[in-house]
């Protein structure tokens, strides 16, 4: 082979390699990177990551925002109106910020409560995100289900414990035998007197 066409070989399978190797990292770095959104009930029923960074989704519940005076800490709740979910964030929060608006948080679960790294809330009055949209609905029907669940069970125990107010069956005579004599309920009549001694 050409020494000229085998060196232009090497340095286009080593371009080639190169290019492959930079795909690679490039597809690895944003599976690392990418955060899936869950809502509260969702993570109540264990189906968020426990030891990687997730996408919280939900509403900030009235009266719940607490600050820790002298930082930058704030503690409040995010729910989807079934469950609730605690939410711990120290930073500078969006002036959109605020209860009963939507909010996504990015951190990780810590203990029984949320870590957030991150905040974002809606841009007006009006708009919920369609993620923290789609979460609700998850919750909203898992809710429905469940609920219709625990009253079907809760309808068969009723019939399970309604009393069998039908009347004794009779017991039917063998073969061959005669039908006992009925009993009757009334009581014995009294012997009749002797009659007097006539004169």
């Amino acid at each position: 082979m050409n020494p000229v066409r085998k060196r232009r070989l090497i340095a286009a399978a080593l371009i080639l390699a190169s290019v492959a190797a930079a795909t690679a990292l490039t597809v690895f770095a944003l599976q690392q990177n990418m955060t899936y959104l869950y809502s509260p009930s969702e993570v109540e029923a264990g189906k968020s990551p426990i030891s990687t960074p997730f996408r919280l989704g939900g509403v900030v519940r009235e009266g719940s925002i607490r600050r820790v005076s002298g930082t930058l800490q704030t503690d409040f709740t995010v729910t989807d109106r079934f469950h609730d979910l605690r939410v711990q964030y120290t930073g500078i929060l969006p002036d959109l910020f605020r209860e009963g608006q939507s909010v996504i948080a990015t951190g990780h679960m810590s203990g029984g409560h949320f870590t957030a790294t991150e905040v974002l809330a809606k841009h007006d009055e009006t708009y919920m995100p369609k993620e923290v949209a789609d979460a609700i609905a998850k919750a909203k029907a898992a809710h429905r289900e469940a609920g219709s669940s625990e009253q079907g069970a809760g309808s068969r125990g009723k019939t399970d414990g309604v009393p069998d107010l039908s009347p004794p069956t009779q017991k039917k005579s063998g073969p061959g035998q005669a039908p006992g004599p009925a009993r009757s309920s009334l009581p014995p009549a009294s012997s009749p007197l002797p009659a007097p001694p006539q004169k």
